[in-house]
């Protein structure tokens, strides 16, 4: 017999969603808490700037049982996406689950000799302390702010300028008739200078690090998810753990692969007029490709090449008056300045013990199939594992962590298989693959399939392909398919 566990649940985004439904239906006794008034994670209305929309189609970016509606463009914007997330919710009476506007302060292990966790909470002026058999993280990637300042900031604000993170442009009243700099290379960045561009701002100034290379919604006219989310794509890059013939086989096609991404590289030149703009990456695209690579925000080129937007390299050096100095020495007159620096990864409510299991001094995250660490029991992580298609991605971690809790994984591993791998990981990305350490070396882009090949694995799911070989190789993944394969996997219940 599985014992049912109380398990919590900490977030109620997309991966909390997941993860709530995936313990609640093996019978376990489910406890969310969402820190806001509302679900939705970045998708909740006040969490979220003017005309964002998601980086994937909408059928990359749904749930497999849970399609988003037919009426939905092909990339949904933000209240769409978010009415979607209250559609599942409801579908799977979620609601009753979940604790809103209560917050984690801390958590330790459980004192009275029971495996778990005892969580510290928070609603309102009311503080207690609940104990849990396990718990998910589903905090992911996005969910404090990376707040910084530069010198002179106090003196900018002092003398009428505004600084605020992207999180914080919620209305474009906001930037009307004023000069706003927007400090970041993100997708989120170039989100709001086109915003700022198109809704009254005086003039807008966007200012990068350096040029990173970004995937238009077509490429060549064809949608980027019909060419870059296929297995036969995935094969070409330096994937981890290939044995010796596979690296033969990777030295053999390296001069294909090579013209392949010079052929994309010259494609996405000649389309985006990166030469024009100062915009050409020197890092090669295959090199760079991860979960940090973004979409090329429509309207953004035709707006530098109208000049609505100029675009500057570099980075903030100090605040002067109502001036923005740039390290480069530019100076740019501004009355906004919108921090576009994204969020914070970590769990801070972890005692100092726990990280220090859990992240290397590099900041890389130990973490077995991105989703626990052997060092920390009973507790695992959903959403960690960021990707071009998270939804699914969350779906199927969140299936895997419930079989892994129960002990019902056919691949259940142990303790010192986890590190085997953990630690083969760590080295195929510092010295492999660069590239993989981005967000704490939790992205599994572009490794999509590879990634839910172990997971499915793991969970001995009898099927795991689709039946079209063709489809299987040169498509992208079908939320409906990975259904079907969860469907596949050994079913059980606790209690």
């Amino acid at each position: 017999m599985i014992r049912r566990k109380k398990t919590a649940v900490i977030g109620g985004g997309v991966s909390g969603l997941a993860a709530a439904k995936a313990f609640d239906e093996r019978g376990h006794r489910v406890v969310g808490f969402e820190r806001s008034h509302d679900f939705g994670g970045v998708w909740e209305p006040s969490r979220s700037y003017p005309d964002v929309q998601t980086q994937s189609p909408k059928d990359l970016y749904c749930y497999t049982d849970h399609p988003m509606p037919d009426d939905y463009p092909e990339w949904p914007k933000g209240p769409q996406v978010h009415a979607y997330l209250h559609s599942y919710a409801q579908k799977h009476d979620l609601a009753r689950l979940f604790r809103l506007n209560t917050a984690v302060q801390s958590m330790r292990r459980r004192a009275d000799s029971q495996p778990g966790w005892t969580l510290t909470l928070e609603a309102g002026s009311h503080s207690w302390e609940e104990n849990f058999d396990f718990v998910c993280v589903c905090t992911g990637q996005f969910s404090d702010k990376n707040i910084i300042t530069h010198p002179g900031q106090d003196g900018f604000v002092a003398a009428g300028g505004e600084v605020m993170h992207s999180s914080e442009y919620t209305d474009p009243s906001m930037i009307r008739d004023r000069r706003v700099v927007v400090l970041g290379g993100s997708k989120s960045a170039t989100d709001i200078a086109v915003n700022a561009a198109n809704n009254g701002a005086r003039s807008v100034h966007w200012v990068y690090l350096e040029p990173v290379w970004r995937v238009p919604y077509f490429v060549g006219g064809i949608n980027f998810k019909r060419l870059l989310y296929m297995r036969a794509q995935e094969l070409q890059f330096n994937t981890w753990g290939r044995n010796g013939l596979q690296r033969v086989i990777g030295m053999l096609f390296k001069p294909l692969v090579w013209a392949n991404f010079r052929g994309l590289e010259t494609l996405l030149k000649t389309q985006l007029g990166l030469r024009r703009h100062g915009l050409v990456p020197e890092t090669p695209i295959e090199k760079e490709v991860s979960c940090s690579v973004p979409i090329v925000t429509p309207g953004l080129f035709e707006a530098l090449k109208s000049g609505k937007i100029k675009n500057l390299q570099g980075t903030y050096d100090r605040y002067d008056g109502r001036a923005i100095v740039l390290t480069g020495g530019e100076r740019i007159d501004a009355d906004t300045s919108i921090l576009a620096v994204g969020w914070k990864l970590g769990v801070p409510y972890l005692p100092q013990s726990a990280r220090e299991k859990l992240i290397e001094e590099d900041g890389q995250y130990r973490v077995y199939r991105l989703a626990v660490n052997p060092d920390l029991p009973d507790m695992g992580f959903v959403g960690f594992n960021s990707s071009f298609c998270t939804v699914l991605s969350a779906e199927m971690i969140a299936n895997w962590l419930v079989r892994y809790a129960d002990g019902q994984l056919k691949n259940q591993p142990t303790a010192a298989e986890m590190n085997s791998n953990i630690n083969m990981m760590l080295n195929w990305r510092r010295n492999e693959r660069p590239a993989a350490k981005i967000y704490g070396g939790l992205c599994s882009a572009p490794f999509h399939f590879r990634h839910f090949d172990e997971l499915l694995a793991d969970m001995g799911a009898k099927k795991a392909r689709r039946s079209n070989p063709l489809a299987e190789q040169f498509s992208y993944p079908s939320h409906r398919a990975y259904g079907e394969f969860l469907a596949s996997c050994p079913q059980y219940q606790a209690g």
